[in-house]
């Protein structure tokens, strides 16, 4: 009986051992697929979602992106562009996508830093992404009509503080960048004007080509076709540097306004869980483009400034910025809810 007992008790030490190795075997084989799945991306075409409609900096900086990563992973990326909300809910179709490396999304700070402080969401972009690389940085411009006869920040700010109020400037709508980049400015001067919102940038800028507002902050791409007519002057740029393609205009924080940031960006993200080693590759790949003449030159004639950051940029620049846009929703009051 106790033999019986014993043989027993061994058979089970036995199974159990057993067991535990295939277990073993399962997780180091399942393991070591994943890594061959890794190391085998890609394997099919790859699609990268836009949030707005074909045409417009963002949608460029997609395509040229996509035609890049395409070169240098070996496999197409297919341009998919689906607006509306402001880009939500292309970027929560992202969000939501298996974290597999093979749908991407055209980031801009408008899904990831400005949109979480304008209305609730159905994603969070700080743990539903994974950054990949801010590939250009738009820093915005303030643009005048010709009219005003001023030349400099401080003389469209000492005139609009002298008639209080009645200057107005238009933008691309409530709690657009357009909107917000002003209601920060005139909060840190201490001015008031009128804020006259359009549907869309086009408008915005026609409205100051015409005259009919007489303000307009906005992409430098909106307004560098137009200066050569002499009906806006641009008086400054909001970015930590001078602009390369208008070099003689100094920025807010030159004139007075230290500090002072209003910019936009695009970039490449995945969602969040896609495997680091395929984020690594598509970043290095990014990486490498703004070292390359032709890909730099298409950035500059958008009037983007090339920036190919590493995954960890992108995400700092997400930290340093969307404090920044937070604080000009409160100032603006607006409210896409």
């Amino acid at each position: 009986m106790m033999r019986a007992t014993g043989t027993g008790t061994g058979s089970a030490a036995a199974r159990g051992q057993r067991a535990a190795l295939a277990a073993m075997a399962v997780l180091v084989l399942g393991t070591s697929g994943l890594a061959v799945a890794q190391d085998s991306w890609p394997g099919r075409p790859i699609r990268m979602i836009v949030p707005f409609a074909p045409g417009g900096v963002t949608d460029s900086i997609g395509r040229l992106s996509a035609e890049w990563l395409g070169k240098s992973l070996g496999q197409p990326v297919a341009v998919e562009n689906r607006s509306g909300a402001n880009g939500a809910i292309a970027a929560e179709t992202v969000a939501h996508s298996a974290p597999d490396g093979y749908t991407l999304f055209t980031a801009s700070a408008s899904q990831m830093v400005m949109l979480p402080a304008l209305t609730r969401l159905n994603f969070s972009p700080a743990t539903d992404f994974a950054p990949v690389s801010i590939v250009a940085s738009n820093p915005m411009v303030l643009a005048v009509s010709a009219s005003l006869q001023v030349s400099t920040l401080a003389e469209f700010l000492a005139l609009a503080r002298s008639r209080a109020g009645r200057l107005d400037y238009s933008s691309a709508g409530n709690g657009s960048s357009t909107h917000l980049a002003m209601a920060l400015l005139l909060q840190r001067a201490g001015i008031e004007m009128q804020h006259v919102p359009y549907r869309g940038g086009a408008p915005a800028v026609q409205a100051l080509l015409a005259g009919e507002v007489d303000a307009y902050f906005g992409n430098p791409s909106d307004m560098i076709p137009h200066l050569q007519g002499g009906r806006i002057r641009v008086l400054a740029v909001a970015g930590p540097e001078r602009l390369a393609g208008l070099p003689g205009v100094p920025t807010v924080a030159e004139q007075g306004f230290p500090g002072f940031r209003a910019e936009t960006w695009n970039g490449i993200a995945a969602p969040a869980g896609t495997p680091p080693v395929v984020i690594r590759r598509m970043g290095e790949a990014l990486g490498k483009a703004c070292g390359d003449a032709a890909f730099r030159a298409a950035l500059e004639r958008l009037g983007t400034t090339p920036v190919c950051s590493t995954p960890e940029g992108f995400a700092e620049a997400m930290r340093r910025d969307a404090p920044i846009w937070q604080e000009a929703v409160q100032i603006s009051g607006a409210s896409l809810d």
